[in-house]
C-alpha cells in the first residue's frame, strides 16, 4: 500500500464470504512469457503500453511511463481474476506500474461483472451524480467546478476515472476511485447515475437529449475497452445498452460560464 496512497481511502478488511472481484500478486522474480502474440501499442497519454495475447488466453502488458522507461510487466488469464505482475525502478516508476495495473485489471474484470471506467468528471448533488464527458482539453473539469461554484450542493466525486456499475435491480450507480487523473479527488462514495452528459465547444449554450443511438456512439470511446477482445468489447457494450435503457444521455453544446451550468442543471435534475 506505500505504492498506492491514492487507495487508501478505498481499503477494506476481506470478509470470508467476499466475492473477489481479481487477485493481482506482486513478484519481482515474474518473467515475460515465451509464448505470445503482440496485438498493439498503445499511447495512454502517461507513455506506451504494450500487449501481447498469450497462447492460454491470457495477456501480457508491458507498461512504460513517459521516459519510455518500462515499469511494469503484467500477466493476465483470460478473465483477469488471476494476474501477476513484476514492478521495475524506483519508488515513482513502482508506483505508477502498479496504479496502471491496477486499472487495466479492474476495466476488464469490470466488463465480467457489468462495471466499467468511464473517462469523465463527474460532480455529485446528494445521492445522484452527473459524470461529464469529452474530448482531452474540451473542458469538462472547468463545467464541473462552474457546477461547484454556482449550484448549492454540487461536490467532486471523480475527476478523471469514476466507476459505473449496474447492479441487481438494473439500477446503474456511479462510483468515486483511486484514479483522478491530475485533481487528487479519491472519494469512497456512491450515488445514483443520473445523466450522462457530453460537452462540446459552442458559441452560445443549449442542450439536448441523445436518441439511443448517438447516445451509445458517445458512450462507447468515453469506456475502457480492448475492441479486439469480443468477450469483454461486447460485455462493454451489453452494459452500455442498459445504462441508455434507464439514464438519459445529453449533448451540452456551451461557454465556460455560469449560464452554461445552470442550463445544464436544470436540465438534468428535470429529467430524474
Amino acid at each position: 500500500m506505500w505504492l498506492l496512497p491514492s487507495f487508501l481511502p478505498f481499503e477494506s478488511p476481506l470478509a470470508d464470504d467476499d466475492d473477489i472481484f481479481f487477485t493481482l500478486t506482486v513478484d519481482d522474480k515474474l518473467r515475460p512469457a515465451k509464448d505470445k502474440q503482440l496485438v498493439r501499442t498503445f499511447d495512454t497519454g502517461n507513455g506506451d503500453t504494450v500487449v501481447y495475447q498469450l497462447a492460454d488466453g491470457g495477456y501480457q502488458y508491458i507498461i512504460r511511463d513517459i521516459y519510455n522507461r518500462d515499469c511494469c510487466l503484467l500477466i493476465t488469464n483470460e478473465r483477469f481474476t488471476d494476474c501477476r505482475c513484476a514492478l521495475n525502478g524506483d519508488w515513482t516508476m513502482r508506483s505508477f506500474g502498479l496504479n496502471d495495473a491496477l486499472m487495466l485489471v479492474y476495466a476488464f474484470a469490470g466488463s465480467y461483472r457489468q462495471t466499467m471506467l468511464i473517462h469523465a468528471s463527474c460532480v455529485m448533488l446528494g445521492d445522484t451524480a452527473y459524470p461529464f464527458t469529452a474530448q482531452s482539453g474540451t473542458g469538462k473539469s472547468t463545467h464541473v467546478s462552474l457546477w461547484m461554484k454556482h449550484i448549492e450542493g454540487a461536490e467532486l466525486l471523480n475527476d478523471d476515472n469514476p466507476i459505473i456499475r449496474i447492479l441487481d435491480d438494473a439500477q446503474p450507480y456511479i462510483y468515486g476511485s483511486p484514479w483522478s487523473g491530475k485533481t487528487p479527488c479519491y472519494r469512497n462514495r456512491r450515488a445514483r447515475l443520473g445523466a450522462v452528459t457530453r460537452i462540446e465547444r459552442a458559441p452560445q449554450n443549449s442542450i439536448e437529449r441523445m436518441a439511443p443511438i448517438p447516445a451509445f456512439a458517445s458512450l462507447l470511446p468515453a469506456c475502457s475497452s480492448m475492441k479486439w477482445d469480443s468477450a469483454i468489447y461486447n460485455n462493454l457494450c451489453d452494459a452500455i445498452t442498459r445504462i441508455i435503457e434507464t439514464t438519459p444521455v445529453y449533448t451540452l453544446y456551451c461557454l465556460p460560464d455560469e449560464e452554461a451550468a445552470q442550463l445544464c442543471y436544470k436540465t438534468l435534475t428535470q429529467s430524474i
